[in-house]
């Protein structure tokens, strides 16, 4: 059974920087897409960036594009989302997924192609 462990969220100035870490379990990590998307209070689901199996192709929401970096370990199974130049508007739960898929070279961004998901952070920016 595959799990999802996530690690890195808490508070932060408005400017400053976290990262996050998604840890995978229960099935080799490089069969997956991995992907975050984030839950602000009173607001849908929304997709921040994914990364392809292989690592070559990432993609990001245009919200975070220059400020987000996503990036995978497949030696320590982990995937990772850099966060710089936080905003308070960034403040939301943020969730790792995973999606299994033959196609290595392509991430997804639609929440529904995912198969599994973490338990999600809590970031809070402050102003």
């Amino acid at each position: 059974q595959v799990q999802l462990v996530e690690s890195g969220g808490g508070l932060v100035q408005s400017g400053g920087s976290l990262r996050l870490s998604c840890a995978l379990s229960g099935r080799t990590f490089s069969y997956f897409v991995m992907g975050w998307f984030r839950q602000a209070q009173g607001k849908e689901r929304e997709f921040v960036a994914s990364i392809s199996r292989d690592g070559t192709t990432t993609d990001y929401s245009d919200f975070v594009t220059g400020r987000f970096t996503i990036s995978r370990d497949d030696a320590k199974i982990t995937a990772f989302l850099e966060m710089n130049s936080l905003k308070p508007e960034d403040t939301a739960v943020y969730y790792c997924a995973a999606a299994a898929t033959p196609l290595t070279h392509i991430p997804y961004r639609e929440g529904s192609r995912y198969d599994h998901w973490g338990q999600g952070l809590l970031v809070t920016v402050a102003s």
